[in-house]
């Protein structure tokens, strides 16, 4: 098992949900450090930046390696990679996060402001 946090399109509500509802532990934030970019208004990418004091809400799952391997890297974009972050309570937990080299291409949307991906998705008029 490996607890992962999730702050888009699978966490509660989002149409993805259903392939780790049963997985959930919880709502959570990531510790202070964190930027969050829109990728074409279709998922989140989050990104370490100790320069920055924003944190992230998303939430947490405790998921299967082998359901982490089979079903939710496969859907996930290129521009997204595994990695490692902080949260708010200072553990670490595995996440999507924003692929090297894409913050240089300057293509996504920066939404830090909305400190999470529900906030950004309600001024589009959409839900997650």
């Amino acid at each position: 098992m490996a607890r992962i946090f999730f702050n888009g399109q699978a966490m509660v509500g989002g149409p993805f949900h259903h392939s780790v509802a049963d997985m959930l532990l919880g709502p959570v934030r990531t510790a202070p450090g964190y930027r969050f970019f829109s990728l074409d208004d279709v998922c989140p990418g989050l990104l370490a930046d100790p320069a920055v004091d924003t944190a992230i809400e998303g939430e947490l799952y405790d998921v299967p390696l082998e359901h982490l391997r089979d079903v939710i890297l496969p859907g996930e974009p290129p521009a997204l990679e595994l990695g490692v972050i902080e949260l708010a309570d200072g553990s670490a937990c595995l996440s999507m996060v924003l692929a090297r080299g894409e913050l240089e291409r300057g293509v996504h949307q920066e939404i830090t402001s909305f400190g999470g991906w529900r906030a950004y998705l309600a001024t589009l008029g959409r839900t997650a």
